[in-house]
């Protein structure tokens, strides 16, 4: 009887999906697709053999979106990036493996966070410091001529610019990673980044959500908690103009413990995520998630966990840059555990397609 009832199941399925495509009713993807399209991940290697592991992921979906880097951190060796030629060969394969449309990205901030470095033959671009000094015009035309190059590589997508204001101890202002420690005037050169890339087909990101510029400790390595140094009126500056503005690319979102939920970093948080950034900032684009293997998160949760979390969060695409903590099938267990959450109804198949479809709309955009 239950082999009888299952047979039933799946030939009315098929039959529905059939009649719907000759009536031209637009078909919903795959769960498997739309799951795939939610996971971004880092690879080792600067060429992937035809039968390499980590190519069939993205071949069958499971990876739908890459990260690259110029150093391997646990090696100290070369990663992904040796020279212009060899990366656009690179890119080349990923984009072919896929067949998909799809996110290739790199943190190119400009001067220390640069994955593509002058002395390998790319673009010198100053760093964020640097620029802040200069006009907000100038800075755009920094950012056009580096999204230029990318593009020219097929990088579609770069994490930057950095919205966060220096604080006086802050790390990201130490590496020069902010645009400096006046809110108004770091926002102007914040947008004009993100213009300046925009123009040139790549991407931008506004980050790290909902600011950290008073960071003293790096959520690469700690728990950062900024609930008595962040000044909301100043932090949430950049961000509040750029996405007022009409802001073109995505949203990361960092790690860091807010005021506005004690609980959790901003990353997992519904506090953050949805009520301030999506419902008070209005903001429904895509969100990614900082690096979900940075000890801020991976110290606290398991893995099942902080996806969990961050989907329920509202965030679109979960990062696993693979380098700080290499793993080997850390893209399988990524996807897995999605699938599961899933498959198990904690996270609903609509949440998924919410995702799915935000991610596309912006592929889409940049695409025309």
């Amino acid at each position: 009887m239950r082999r009888l009832l299952i047979f039933f199941v799946v030939f009315f399925s098929v039959a529905w999906a059939s009649l719907g495509k000759a009536a031209g009713v637009a078909q919903d993807p795959s769960l498997e697709k739309m799951l795939g399209a939610m996971i971004m991940c880092g690879f080792r290697g600067a060429d992937l053999a035809e039968d390499d592991a980590f190519l069939k992921l993205v071949a069958n979906g499971h990876v739908g979106h890459v990260i690259l880097f110029d150093r391997d951190v646990q090696t100290g060796q070369r990663r992904n990036i040796l020279s212009p030629t060899q990366l656009k060969t690179l890119i080349a394969k990923l984009r072919k493996a896929s067949g998909r449309p799809m996110f290739i990205a790199v943190d190119q901030e400009g001067g220390q966070v640069s994955r593509l470095k002058s002395r390998l033959g790319f673009v010198s671009l100053p760093s964020a410091r640097q620029l802040g000094q200069g006009s907000p015009l100038a800075t755009r035309s920094w950012a056009r001529k580096s999204a230029d190059e990318m593009h020219a590589l097929g990088i579609n997508l770069d994490f930057a610019p950095v919205a966060d204001v220096a604080g006086p101890k802050s790390v990201i202002g130490r590496n020069e990673r902010s645009f400096g420690a006046n809110a108004q005037y770091c926002a102007q050169h914040v947008l004009a980044f993100g213009q300046g890339l925009w123009d040139g087909r790549v991407v931008p990101t506004l980050k790290h959500f909902p600011g950290i510029g008073c960071a003293t400790a790096d959520t690469h390595f700690h728990s950062a908690d900024l609930a008595r140094c962040f000044d909301q009126k100043r932090d949430l500056l950049p961000f509040t103009v750029a996405l007022r503005a009409g802001w073109p690319g995505m949203v990361m979102v960092g790690h860091v413990m807010t005021a506005f939920d004690p609980a959790h970093p901003a990353s997992l948080s519904v506090q953050v995520i949805k009520n301030l950034l999506r419902q008070s900032l209005g903001w429904q684009g895509v969100v990614i998630t900082d690096d979900l293997q940075m000890h801020a998160v991976k110290d606290r949760y398991s893995l099942e966990k902080a996806i969990l979390l961050a989907v329920q969060a509202d965030a679109d695409i979960l990062l696993f840059g693979n380098n700080l903590n290499w793993q080997a099938d850390m893209p399988e267990k990524a996807y897995a555990a999605l699938y599961k959450l899933v498959s198990e109804g904690q996270i609903s198949r609509e949440r998924i397609r919410t995702s799915y479809t935000r991610i596309q709309r912006l592929l889409a955009k940049l695409a025309k």
